[in-house]
């Protein structure tokens, strides 16, 4: 095996795309990791980017088939076929493309750990009937704490 190429995809956000770049900064230091950025392709020249909901409709109704486009691309052409995708949390599709073409894939979020613990237990607290559907607190002895524990 060649050089590994890895092709990262963050959320097209200034504080996802940062800790991305540096990720893919240590993946450098390590020996040489080839790296390419879909981003710049996700819209059409005409539609404005600053635009929040044409750019999210666009990074799931346009992005999956460009990737599909330049894994193939790339793995037509290049000695070094693309071995990983790492993909922002929040760019799920990404993961599913990477499946159907075997790559392996690794999510990456930029956020605090406690966020994506949040993120991952909230269902559960819902289902614990800690939090109700809207977010709130259902037990009266949290809901009234002054400890900062509320769940306003």
């Amino acid at each position: 095996m060649g050089i590994p190429h890895v092709l990262a995809i963050p959320y097209p956000a200034q504080g996802h795309v940062i800790p991305m770049m540096e990720l893919l900064r240590s993946f450098t230091k390590q020996g040489g990791y080839d790296t390419y950025d879909l981003n710049s392709r996700w819209t059409g020249p005409s539609e404005d980017r600053n635009d929040f909901v044409i750019a999210l409709k666009a990074m799931f109704e346009v992005m999956p088939g460009k990737l599909e486009e330049l894994i193939e691309k790339i793995n037509e052409t290049d000695d070094n076929k693309i071995t990983c995708l790492v993909a922002d949390e929040n760019m799920g599709w990404a993961f599913k493309v990477a499946e159907k073409f075997g790559i392996k894939k690794v999510g990456f979020w930029p956020a605090s750990t406690a966020l994506l613990a949040a993120n991952f237990n909230v269902p559960k607290l819902i289902q614990d009937e800690i939090l109700n559907s809207d977010g709130k607190c259902d037990i009266p002895q949290i809901r009234g704490s002054r400890s900062g524990a509320t769940c306003k």
